[in-house]
């Protein structure tokens, strides 16, 4: 399923939300090359997130295959500015792009329910707590880790516990084509959330591999769920009201 609309009219501009997304689309452009060769190489391995790095369970000086005839090399020392800097890296135009349209979807309602200085914490604490579930989860790794999906998960952790019963427009593969069905946002959130915990789970014991980052999307998920207790306001939540859905009360007034 792939959404393309919610029925949840944000209430002011998505200020912070633009600015992420500007950051995410700047790196790629600039510090990535937009993807080509040598500097997307160099970037992923100089300011990703490798696991073993982080725990220091890597040798330092061991080089790994990047590709384009280059190695990455372990740095002596765990590179902790790295779990902030791989938030807004990616590895392909898909990659970002796919990002920034759930970022956009999803975040502009939740930084809508809380405040802009709060949104952008909560944002970083989802993309920490996503890091870390992955780094836990092979910390022996050596595979970089690399884009803003955990802690877009969190937002969408986040708008599953204020919004649920909004409706979401998908996108539904069946075959050669494609259909369109409204659904209510946990539904589809929680059909996501499954594919994330099945991904997981099918690659524990399989050694190293460079896909998706399954545990980073559950962990910044269940972050976002959690933290957006702490970090809404209820009267911001409700002002979201219409006769489409009543969302929940959470958070401080």
């Amino acid at each position: 399923m792939i959404p393309y609309h919610d029925e949840n009219a944000t209430l002011r501009p998505a200020v912070v939300t633009v600015v992420l997304v500007a950051l995410c689309v700047a790196a790629w452009l600039f510090l990535q090359g937009a993807g080509m060769g040598v500097a997307l190489a160099a970037s992923v391995c100089n300011l990703g997130l490798i696991p073993g790095e982080l725990t220091q369970t890597l040798r330092a000086g061991a080089a790994f295959p990047m590709g384009e005839g280059l190695a990455c090399v372990i740095d002596p020392g765990p590179q902790y500015l790295n779990v902030l800097t791989s938030m807004f890296l990616h590895g392909s135009w898909m990659h970002l792009i796919g990002n920034m349209w759930f970022l956009w979807l999803f975040g502009n309602n939740v930084e809508d329910s809380m405040t802009r200085p709060r949104y952008v914490i909560f944002y970083l604490l989802c993309g920490l707590a996503a890091s870390l579930a992955q780094v836990l989860a092979d910390p022996r790794s050596s595979v970089p880790m690399v884009g803003a999906s955990g802690a877009i998960s969190g937002v969408m952790g986040a708008y599953l516990v204020l919004y649920p019963r909004v409706r979401v427009y998908t996108f539904v593969p069946l075959g050669f084509i494609f259909t369109t069905v409204a659904l209510p946002a946990w539904v589809m959130l929680i059909y996501w959330m499954g594919i994330q915990i099945l991904g997981g789970l099918s690659e524990i014991g399989g050694g190293e591999g460079g896909g998706v980052a399954f545990w980073a999307h559950a962990g910044g998920f269940v972050a976002g769920a959690v933290l957006v207790k702490i970090f809404a306001s209820g009267n911001r939540v409700l002002a979201h009201e219409t006769h489409h859905y009543r969302p929940r009360r959470v958070g401080w007034d």
